[in-house]
This record gives C-alpha cells, structure tokens and sequence, in this order.
C-alpha cells in the first residue's frame, strides 16, 4: 500500500515509517517543512500528487500546557490540519487514521473508558484533538481514530527519558501518585496502527500498553529497569501545579481490538524493558 505518514519526524511518525518499511508497504512520510497540514491548498496537492491508499495522521500540536495559552495554534494544527487532510482522503477514496488522546475525556471515571463513553475534554488540547475526530467523520467514512495515552519512544522527549535524566541528575525525583493510566511505546503503537489500517474495521480504538499504574509507579519501575538507585517521592496533582488541568483516570479499554480480532499490546513494564534495550 501506498501511505502518507503525517508527523514522520515525531516521537510516533518515526517509529511508523519504520514499521510501513518493514512491512513492505511504501511510506512517504512528511514534517512540518515537506507540508504544512494547516494550509488547504497544499494539503490537497501534496494528496492529490502522492495518491496514497491510506493517511496515517500522526501530526499534531501535543503541548498540552503551551495549548491552554496558544489554542488558536493548537485548534489550526489538530482539528482545521485534520479537515484538511480528511476532505483531501474523501477526494481521492484513501483511508485514513487519526492518533487522538485520552484527553478528550474528563478523567472522572472510576473504571477503563470505553471506545463509545461520552467526551468531556479538561483543556485546550483535549478539546482541539476532540474536533478534530469530529471533523474527520463528518468527511471520510473509511477512518481509524486511535486514542492513546502516555506515549514513550526511542526518537522523542517523554517521561522515561525524563525520568532517567533528573534520576541521574539528582538521586531523587518527586512524581504524582494521584494520576493513573497505561504507558504506550511508540514501537507497539505503530504495530497496531499498521495493522489496523491493512482492514476495513473502521471505527474508534482505544489502544496503549496494557496494564494499569499511576505515574509514580512508572518513575519507580523506569529506575528499577535501569538499575538506578533513586529516591521517587510520590506527590500529589496539588502539589505541581500545571496551567493543563489532567485527567486524573486515563485509563482506556482495548476491548475492541479483541473483539476485532487484531493483536493486542503487550504490558507495559514488557514494552519499557524493550524501550531500555533500544536506547542502550
């Protein structure tokens, strides 16, 4: 298949193309400089050029404090760049797929949400990626929105990397306790993703690691893998203060890609194992 990958210099993008290689399918991927999603005309030449079989939307304005401040920027990048790209998909009959977040959910929920639970974004991010699943229905009918959370991967900056710096640094880090969800590594992600996008099983997925830990109990395992003495000492969301409001509950249910037959993630203390074995 033919595959324009969105973001390609990104955390997930990259870690896509990879994936789109090896499984032999021919990826044209592109950032910010090869084509600016929030510019229609380009959008549709580049499209209508390339005449791919499928659009992997991984391109998106993830800030999520920057945002609070700059959602006019964020709205441009996540939801006008997405309609952008759907009416582009609807011209020429491509599928596509679109990486949304369990921020569009409000984090109140007391068990994993599923695909179908209704929306109630916190903030600015939450809402911008939201419309932007709104706007690729409204346009195109073979679409794939995968929401994910608490991504982490070999090419861009995140938590573990994070983590791993200060723990270096200082011997000592304080972390929440009071947030909770599933890591993803952008490796299984964009397994999933490829996998996905070789069906016709449209719809919404939900799709991270499994397993379930607060970010405190992250921090902990990051160090215990790497084989670092550090002192993690568990705070509360009250306690560091954000512009974004998170949701407190992120966890998502993969319910459905069982239900669809498709493969489903490993756990991630697994994934996080890999990841170190990678980054070595």
């Amino acid at each position: 298949m033919k595959v324009v990958v969105t973001g390609a210099a990104g955390q997930l993008g990259q870690d896509v193309v990879k994936e789109l290689t090896r499984k032999n399918h021919e990826a044209f991927g592109v950032d910010r400089s090869q084509l600016d999603i929030t510019i229609e005309a380009d959008v549709q030449a580049y499209i209508n050029e390339v005449k791919p079989d499928v659009i992997l939307h991984c391109a998106a304005y993830t800030n999520v404090d920057a945002a609070e401040e700059n959602e006019e920027i964020a709205y441009q990048i996540n939801a006008a760049g997405t309609e952008y790209l759907a009416k582009a998909a609807k011209q020429i009959g491509a599928k596509m797929l679109y990486i949304s977040t369990d921020y569009v959910f409000d984090g109140t929920a007391a068990e994993p949400y599923e695909v179908d639970e209704p929306t109630k974004p916190l903030g600015a991010y939450g809402r911008t990626k939201l419309t932007g699943e709104d706007l690729l229905q409204k346009h195109v009918e073979q679409f794939f929105i995968v929401r994910t959370a608490w991504v982490f991967g070999v090419y861009g900056q995140n938590f573990v990397k994070t983590m791993l710096r200060l723990g270096e640094e200082r011997g000592e880090v304080g972390v929440v306790h009071d947030q909770v969800g599933s890591p993803t590594y952008t490796v299984d992600l964009a397994r999933f993703m490829v996998e996905l996008m070789e069906t016709e099983k449209y719809g919404i997925y939900h799709a991270t690691n499994s397993g379930v830990c607060s970010w405190y109990e992250f921090a902990v395992e990051i160090f215990k893998q790497a084989g670092l003495k550090v002192t993690v000492n568990p705070l509360t969301s009250d306690q560091f203060p954000r512009p974004a409001a998170r949701p407190k509950y992120s966890v998502l249910s993969k319910k459905k890609i069982v239900q669809e037959g498709l493969t489903p993630l490993r756990d991630w203390k697994e994934a996080l194992a890999a990841y170190l074995q990678e980054t070595k």
